[in-house]
């Protein structure tokens, strides 16, 4: 069975990135008994520079796409597609457009426990932030995401209190910017080959597909 390593460069805040997990997870269904995915989600910030607290979710938003007229467009776009793919969003529940800095650093210790934790970790931030319209910038709403998805509570707080990897976080950011990641979800299978935007799950499953006959025939091809 060929095997693909998948890097997810999203940010806990972006519901094209809510949509392209659950379209990837469908996809990756789709392959099961083909392919090996092994899945890595990588940090990026849409909005870096907000305050620790976060900033009003409806006024930011109005100002980024052009006025409450424009972000109403976009949340029934995002809506009636989020109903396709099992996802609730709730936007009216949403108050804050927060900071997720701690919220990446919250993945990065999910992964070392795991793929499995960072990937039900992912799965309930997004579900918190967009579903729940709990803060995601707020360490008291982390902690309780991070008990329920099973990892240890105080150890968390210690790793938050310490500062740990901060800089490691926002260095990654860094690399994702400079390879020319602009928008996200991105989707870097393999270290080589980058799909942009939340795909269809028939685009991604292609893809995967492609990708695994292409390593296949380069294992031949040295042989």
């Amino acid at each position: 069975m060929e095997a693909i390593t998948i890097d997810v460069v999203s940010d806990v805040v972006c519901p094209w990135c809510y949509l392209g997990k659950k379209r990837l997870d469908q996809a990756i269904e789709n392959v099961r008994d083909e392919l090996g995915v092994a899945v890595t989600f990588r940090p990026y910030q849409l909005n870096p520079d907000l305050p620790p607290e976060g900033t009003d979710h409806k006024a930011h938003l109005a100002e980024k796409l052009g006025g409450a007229e424009a972000v109403e467009r976009a949340h029934d776009t995002l809506t009636e597609l989020g109903r396709q793919d099992g996802i609730a969003f709730d936007f009216p529940a949403v108050k804050i457009s927060p900071n997720t800095l701690d919220a990446h650093r919250l993945l990065r210790w999910a992964m070392i426990e795991g793929p499995q934790v960072q990937n039900r970790m992912a799965m309930a931030l997004f579900k918190a932030y967009f579903e729940e319209g709990r803060d995601v910038g707020d360490r008291a709403v982390l902690l309780d995401v991070a008990e329920a998805a099973g990892m240890d509570r105080a150890v968390v707080t210690a790793l938050f209190s310490a500062g740990a990897d901060v800089d490691s976080v926002k260095e990654e950011i860094g690399m994702a910017r400079d390879m020319g990641v602009s928008g996200v979800p991105c989707f870097i299978i393999d270290n080589k080959y980058a799909v942009m935007g939340a795909q269809s799950v028939d685009v991604l499953t292609n893809a995967f597909r492609e990708i695994a006959a292409m390593k296949a025939q380069e294992r031949i091809g040295k042989n």
